[in-house]
């Protein structure tokens, strides 16, 4: 994400070794954000359904170095490997695939085109946007519906847990603006601030440039 980022880019193997890369270092990345899907965990301020997890942060170290659509592939596999120890019939693995391609696939396209810090930062910040929003949609239409068809659910019940954390909630678009859309923005950007810090100095290593910087020194 800087001057010396770009410049390094000049520097390539050929397509083929990319090709190969890009598939390795994509598989890889996938395998992490399954383990970090995994280790999933409740916060007091949401219901004891709702997850917070770091499973997207590989997803945008993919976009970013890969482009959109190795993270948007990276967000499909850690998904399809979790159907395997799935508690919600699939469901779940679904709205976490289009939440999280929401969130990379905006980020990786701005920074295609701004390949600088503030392209990164800009981009990232809009995917966490789009996510946050597409969040409300598809809980409302898709994931909660199901979960009342497939896993015998009550809608009451779902309201009556957030009612249980803040009494002014009325109806299910209350509980997902007031609660799901800022906890997927902040999910998100604790994804964009993690990556900010680790980008830089994994960058090389993902893109296959540093032998090739060194020898070219």
């Amino acid at each position: 994400m800087s001057k010396q980022e770009t410049q390094t880019n000049t520097v390539q193997p050929k397509k083929g070794k990319i090709n190969i890369r890009v598939l390795t270092v994509t598989a890889m990345l996938s395998a992490v954000s399954f383990i970090l899907m995994l280790l999933d965990f409740s916060i007091p301020i949401m219901p004891g359904f709702v997850k917070m997890d770091f499973s997207e942060l590989p997803a945008l170290i993919g976009a970013f170095s890969m482009g959109p659509l190795s993270g948007m592939m990276i967000c499909l596999i850690k998904n399809i490997l979790h159907l395997f120890i799935s508690s919600t019939v699939g469901v779940g693995e679904v709205a976490n695939f289009v939440l999280g391609a929401a969130f990379v696939v905006p980020a990786g396209l701005v920074y295609t085109y701004r390949k600088t810090k503030k392209g990164a930062i800009v981009g990232a910040l809009a995917g966490a946007l789009v996510m946050a929003v597409i969040s409300v949609f598809t809980n409302y239409f898709i994931v909660y519906p199901a979960y009342t068809k497939v896993m015998n659910l009550p809608m009451e019940a779902i309201i009556g847990a957030y009612q249980a954390i803040n009494s002014n909630v009325k109806n299910l678009w209350d509980a997902l603006i007031w609660f799901n859309l800022p906890f997927n923005f902040v999910k998100g950007m604790c994804s964009v601030v993690i990556t900010l810090f680790i980008y830089k100095p994994i960058s090389p290593i993902i893109k296959g440039t540093r032998i090739q910087v060194e020898e070219n020194k």
